[in-house]
């Protein structure tokens, strides 16, 4: 097989699959300016993507494929990709048993504690499953990359794939980069013991670590000192162990600005945002485009919405709160309950405000991109709330495409705080009394202080493109 001197491991990778109606399979590059950026870099310096088969079209393809190798059956436009056919028992314990209802839940502090986590025999068997993944992973890297090649891999799920590497290829240099927040040691150290040193192990594999905001970065090196007992740097954010000395970065991730006006400029953009013109009237409005992710905190910002609309009747009528939340982790119960969640709350506040001329509240929970890009360029007001975002692209986002000056309401909880939180109007995510009276100011805000503000937030949302963020990295590894 012929060997790559970059490597990229993610558990999503840049293609994905379907079946036509013919019975034959078509690939679809995947989407956003993170998978546009590292693909452009990697086909640019002779590089291999390992990723895995998500889907049963997923799975037929690399299962066609010589050697798993997407490339040499499929057009791909130079990427070179290496999809895993995982057993399917291993990839749900390790994808959805691990990564998703365990680690997600940790480093974005969601548990609810009095009931859950409980990490009983069941668990054990699960994080089999999370370290058969890593290894999978490990092993086709391990056989694709040249001599002294760079490794980049990506995320939580794949924790433990830098240490398993440096074990195999000590010759590699081998960056890992975070995209969620990292939980302090408090909170970390709920996982059982054994597991968190694993994954703290498996990450110092790794010659570069990397976070997408200084917060999470100094909670990992705080887990490091106090669960480890590993020689820290905090000043230089260095980690000392096992003889090896390791660097923590911080690279925030901005939006892709040319690909993001690209996409806007589509007919199918054109349209959306005539038929949201037609639906929002003359009112101002409020935009929010997130997963239903419990994170995301989609509940206390149509709370904040009701809040608004009670406590400053004079927007009752004037103003329309567009939600667009497009469906995630429905194999999760807890994220089942919470999409319930949301459809009633939205329910409860058209039943209380709704008149014959006005709907308060328009409530979309399916995916529709050029909608979602049609709604960025019409926001008076973008809401962004989460209890806790690795980063918010949506936060970077809104503003580069916003036509009207769109004021962005957002949690100092989110990574993207560090860069737009001068620009932005800045809320505590759990208040909503002071989310709604942010939204008040937003929506009452002069127009020469909205113009000031928005060009602040589109030149902070754009200073690292995606390209530049990945190059960065693999400089950092020499």
């Amino acid at each position: 097989m012929d060997k790559a001197q970059i490597l990229i491991a993610s558990n999503r990778g840049p293609v994905s699959f379907s079946v036509s109606d013919d019975g034959t399979l078509e690939s679809r590059r995947g989407g956003g300016g993170l998978v546009s950026g590292m693909i452009s870099v990697a086909t640019e310096i002779d590089g291999l993507w390992v990723c895995a088969a998500l889907s049963d079209a997923d799975r037929r393809a690399a299962e066609e494929a010589p050697d798993a190798r997407l490339d040499r059956v499929h057009d791909l436009d130079g990427m070179r990709v290496h999809m895993l056919d995982i057993p399917r028992r291993t990839f749900d314990g390790a994808y959805t048993g691990v990564a998703n209802s365990t680690l997600w839940f940790v480093q974005h502090m969601l548990y609810d504690i009095p009931g859950k986590p409980v990490f009983g025999s069941h668990f054990r068997r699960l994080w089999e499953d999370y370290t058969a993944y890593n290894n999978a992973f490990a092993e086709a890297l391990v056989s694709g990359a040249a001599d002294g090649a760079r490794v980049a891999v990506q995320d939580y799920h794949l924790a433990l794939v830098p240490r398993i590497l440096r074990a195999r290829r000590p010759d590699l240099r081998i960056a890992h980069f975070s995209h969620t927040p990292w939980a302090p040691p408090e909170y970390f150290r709920m996982l059982p013991a054994h597991v968190a040193r694993e994954l703290l192990e498996g990450m110092l594999g790794a010659d570069r670590l990397g976070f997408l905001s200084p917060r999470w970065a100094d909670a990992f090196l705080r887990c490091c000192a106090e669960i480890l007992r590993a020689e820290v740097d905090l000043d230089r954010r260095t980690v000392e162990y096992g003889g090896r000395v390791i660097s923590v970065g911080v690279h925030a991730l901005g939006a892709d600005e040319a690909g993001l006006n690209e996409s806007a400029a589509e007919p199918a953009v054109a349209a959306r945002r005539e038929t949201l013109e037609e639906v929002v009237g003359d009112t101002r409005l409020i935009v929010r485009v997130d997963r239903t992710e419990l994170s995301k905190n989609i509940v206390r910002g149509l709370e904040s919405y009701r809040e608004l609309l009670t406590t400053h009747p004079e927007w009752r009528g004037r103003v329309t709160h567009l939600a667009f939340a497009y469906p995630s982790r429905g194999d999760v119960p807890e994220y089942r309950e919470y999409t319930d969640a949301v459809l009633r709350v939205a329910k409860e506040i058209n039943e209380e405000f709704a008149t014959a001329e006005w709907t308060p509240l328009v409530l979309e929970v399916n995916d529709d991109y050029p909608r979602s890009l049609a709604s960025f360029q019409l926001a008076d007001v973008l809401l962004v709330n989460p209890v806790r975002d690795g980063m918010n692209l949506v936060a970077k986002e809104g503003p580069v495409l916003s036509k009207r000056d769109s004021v962005l309401v957002l949690s100092r909880e989110a990574g993207a705080a560090d860069e737009l939180g001068e620009h932005a109007l800045l809320v505590n995510p759990y208040d909503t009394v002071e989310t709604a009276e942010a939204l008040h100011r937003a929506l009452s805000m002069d127009p020469v202080e909205r113009r000031a503000r928005r060009e602040g937030l589109r030149e902070a949302a754009v200073a690292l493109p995606p390209r530049k963020w990945f190059q960065d990295q693999l400089r950092s590894l020499g």
